[in-house]
């Protein structure tokens, strides 16, 4: 998986599913039409405003609520490249891998990074650098078996590869 290099949008401690990508949205699977409504209870312009390759840093909790992907869903569709919090609820921590979505928990860069910093992820390598900052943080490696999955593009890419013998 090569680096991922993106703007910083912070949030806070104990963001929902319902407010990453609200109810009345769920009539659809379809990233790109979630991700046009992504965040907007708490900050309505945000899906204007989210960039490719931007990334999501939040506080403690992340993904709470409901257990449905929609959420990751949403974010992948609007293009976010990778989530960094403090900690995840477990299960959004899952559906975001499954989607390919590279999460980390550091309670460190979560604290000291600001909307606005530029973040590098070298997720092979285990380290992130805030560029803006000049900092560098050293990150816990996920399981083998997750990286793969991400490397792959998400789950339903690696079964394929799987099945085919890849």
């Amino acid at each position: 998986m090569s680096a991922i290099k993106g703007k910083v949008w912070k949030f806070g401690d104990d963001v929902n599913t319902d407010e990453i990508i609200p109810a009345r949205y769920l009539v659809t699977t379809d990233p790109k039409e979630l991700a046009k409504h992504v965040m907007e209870d708490i900050d309505p312009e945000f899906s204007k405003k989210v960039q490719p390759g931007d990334i999501i840093v939040a506080g403690k909790n992340f993904g709470c609520g409901s257990s449905r992907e929609h959420a990751p869903l949403a974010i992948k569709g609007a293009g976010v490249s990778a989530i960094v919090a403090e900690s995840f609820a477990r299960i959004f921590f899952r559906n975001a891998i499954n989607l390919g979505i590279p999460v980390i928990e550091s309670e460190e860069i979560a604290k000291e990074t600001e909307e606005g910093d530029i973040l590098e992820i070298d997720m092979k390598h285990g380290i992130v650098k805030n560029i803006t900052k000049g900092k560098e943080y050293k990150i816990k490696e996920l399981p083998e078996s997750l990286q793969k999955v991400l490397e792959a593009g998400g789950l339903m890419e690696y079964a394929k590869s799987q099945l085919k013998g890849d």
